[in-house]
């Protein structure tokens, strides 16, 4: 009789456990309710530990950057003390003692080592230094009127901006979209311009929208800043950005394939989930790593680009500031655009390294 209770006793649990327990369990893995109400998930870090690897990373991200940065200064200071010529003799020929009193004013007669140190002494205390070529404005002046400018294409100085914003959202759409309409027309279309977007440079698409939309047929201005209104920044925006969604877009559209033919998707799609679903939570955030990675090049490409579309459509940026520092000798101004166009690009590759870790979970901090 005790055996036969106790049997009935383990039945009656089982059903209760079967019943009760089974369903939570069921839920709370396929929702992961533990870990979302708190608790580590088994065999990984806890939240606080994520959070104190991420910041270490972070900070070591920044202390790689500083000597990086220091080998930018002293190569980029070194090779304009020890360029041929002088700023002061482009425009004509000035007598010898005029030239020695010119130095003598800015300390170009010290020896270079003296020149140097008193250079990272400046920059320590956030001063570029004066200008040779523009009287009475330092190169700090120069920059903070161009700055504002070229912020539109500088996606560190303006978040979300302009040109970098539009590469981004209409390339990995159009390479999203040509993923999953492959070998159609939409992906011969989109193939087509992201072949024909990446051989043509800047400098060709640039007159060739002024020519169209502003002589042509009169819709867009061809030139010039006016406050930065937005009628005046249409072309030159799509000119600096169509090379980069053409890259973008191929990109995409080569990572979405691989994924798509990846096992988890299938397996996606062996249980039925939406098609929407399986493309926005479970395929694009590892299709977008390639794209992550190609996006320091970019910024770099931008930066440069953008001196060349600033000239052309008459911008008053940092990009037409250096071209007119080179042309006219301004080393102090050359010398410092190039360590702020530097360090913006450091920063912006140490941001694109964090963005890669949060993205990608095999990364390691």
């Amino acid at each position: 009789m005790a055996r036969h209770g106790t049997t009935a006793v383990v039945r009656q649990w089982s059903a209760k456990w079967s019943t009760a327990v089974v369903p939570w369990c069921l839920f709370s893995s396929h929702y992961n309710v533990p870990w979302r109400i708190g608790l580590s998930r088994p065999g990984s870090k806890g939240t606080g530990q994520k959070v104190r690897a991420m910041l270490k990373f972070i900070l070591r991200r920044c202390l790689e950057a500083i000597p990086t940065l220091f080998i930018l200064i002293t190569i980029s200071f070194f090779m304009m003390r020890l360029a041929p010529g002088s700023p002061f003799t482009g425009e004509r020929a000035l007598p010898p003692e005029v030239l020695a009193n010119i130095e003598a004013k800015y300390h170009l007669n010290d020896p270079i080592m003296t020149q140097y140190f008193s250079y990272l002494k400046q920059l320590a205390h956030g001063d570029f230094g004066p200008s040779f070529k523009y009287k009475d404005y330092t190169v700090n002046d120069l920059v903070a009127a161009s700055f504002p400018v070229s912020a539109i294409w500088l996606p560190p100085a303006s978040p979300f901006a302009a040109a970098f914003l539009l590469a981004v959202i209409i390339g990995v759409s159009a390479g999203v979209i040509a993923a999953l309409k492959q070998n159609t027309r939409w992906d011969y279309t989109v193939m087509g311009f992201a072949m024909t977007g990446v051989v043509i440079p800047s400098f060709v698409v640039a007159p060739l929208l002024v020519m169209v939309f502003a002589i042509t047929l009169q819709w867009l201005p061809g030139g010039g800043w006016n406050g930065g209104a937005l009628k005046f920044m249409i072309l030159p925006m799509v000119a600096l950005s169509l090379a980069y969604i053409a890259s973008i877009a191929r990109i995409t559209r080569g990572s979405m394939i691989e994924v798509l033919h990846s096992n988890f998707i299938r397996t996606a799609r062996a249980k039925g989930l939406p098609m929407r679903r399986i493309i926005f939570r479970h395929a694009l955030k590892p299709a977008l790593l390639p794209v992550l990675s190609y996006m320091g090049p970019a910024f770099v490409g931008i930066i440069t680009g953008s001196m060349v579309i600033e000239t052309i459509y008459g911008l008053p940026g940092i990009g037409q500031l250096f071209v007119n520092g080179a042309l006219n000798r301004d080393y102090s101004l050359v010398l410092s655009l190039t360590i702020l166009v530097g360090a913006l690009t450091i920063l912006f590759n140490a941001i694109v390294d964090v963005l890669y870790a949060v993205i990608d979970p095999k990364i390691r901090y």
